[in-house]
């Protein structure tokens, strides 16, 4: 499955809103919501917390295989693949039992990131409307 621009930025934003989730205090109390806190950020605020998770996650999910996800469903992948992904686009030269960790975290964020990826539209049923 290519995934399209749209479908990126919506797994990239809801990685990070979850993982400022699990970061802020108040969230994790529930004094608030993790849109909220989101809101509250500066916008160079996002952007690092975008930056810093789009190195690990992009490159991933673009090297992920192809495959056909029918109208009306999210792409599903195994744990397999993500991590044999992940495992070619692991730059650090940690070995071990660092290394099994790093790769078991990066394969959590991309099945995260998957999990906020909408389910796919019918192309061919989308309807613009006259004004435009």
């Amino acid at each position: 499955m290519r995934f399209t621009e749209r479908e990126l930025t919506l797994a990239l934003t809801g990685a990070a809103k979850s993982v400022l989730a699990a970061q802020d205090k108040s969230v994790r109390k529930g004094r608030r919501t993790a849109d909220e806190a989101w809101e509250e950020l500066s916008k160079f605020q996002r952007f690092q917390l975008l930056d810093g998770l789009g190195d690990q996650l992009l490159g991933v999910l673009v090297a992920l295989p192809d495959q056909e996800v029918a109208v009306g469903t999210r792409p599903t992948y195994t744990d397999e693949e993500i991590a044999a992904a992940v495992e070619e686009r692991l730059t650090e030269p940690a070995r071990g039992i660092k290394r099994t960790v790093v790769v078991k975290a990066r394969v959590a964020l991309v099945q995260l990131a998957l999990s906020h990826v909408p389910p796919r539209a019918d192309p061919d049923a989308l309807i613009v409307p006259d004004h435009l």
